[in-house]
């Protein structure tokens, strides 16, 4: 299709229909190359849900994590937290979004780490306990939120964030209650 939202639309709906899908997964793999951001992610994670997408592909989408436009940025972090084991050697990309200028980037990132940290919940910890440090307030803050999520994983971190009860920014404080 001419309209890359269809493009990204078709390759979302194929990663979700399983076998059903299988025949038209060369259509899928050939949007690695289109020119849009988003249909090139959406191609991953469709390919990933299929169990063919590559440490190549999700690379890729890694590096959008630095792109200019904040959409695009937003996109990269949301298709990483779906992408599951494959996106572990990006978490540590992912977490220094929580220090993004643009409030749904942020959230976008804790919400990508935050499906990370069931299955992987110590990895998280540490990629997200430096973040406490941040100059960022709001990235202090998700940082304490995700900790707070971690359960039994963040237990290491713990003493950072109850240093943050005395942070300046009091959405940081009441987070580290949280």
């Amino acid at each position: 299709d001419s309209d890359y939202r269809v493009r990204a639309a078709a390759c979302e709906a194929l990663g979700k229909h399983g076998e059903a899908a299988e025949q038209y997964l060369d259509a899928v793999a050939a949007c690695f190359k289109d020119t849009q951001a988003n249909v090139q992610m959406a191609a991953v994670v469709a390919m990933q849900k299929h169990g063919k997408a590559g440490e190549a592909e999700v690379t890729v989408v890694a590096q959008y994590l630095k792109h200019e436009s904040w959409s695009t940025r937003r996109a990269a972090c949301q298709a990483l937290g779906d992408l599951g084991q494959a996106a572990v050697p990006h978490l540590a990309a992912v977490a220094g979004r929580l220090s993004d200028d643009d409030n749904d980037v942020r959230a976008a990132a804790c919400e990508a780490l935050g499906k990370h940290g069931e299955a992987r919940g110590q990895t998280v910890a540490a990629v997200v306990a430096p973040v406490l440090q941040s100059s960022e307030a709001g990235a202090r803050s998700m940082a304490c939120l995700l900790l707070g999520n971690l359960g039994e994983a963040a237990e290491p971190h713990l003493r950072a964030v109850a240093e943050r009860l005395a942070d300046s920014d009091w959405q940081v404080r009441k987070a580290a209650c949280e």
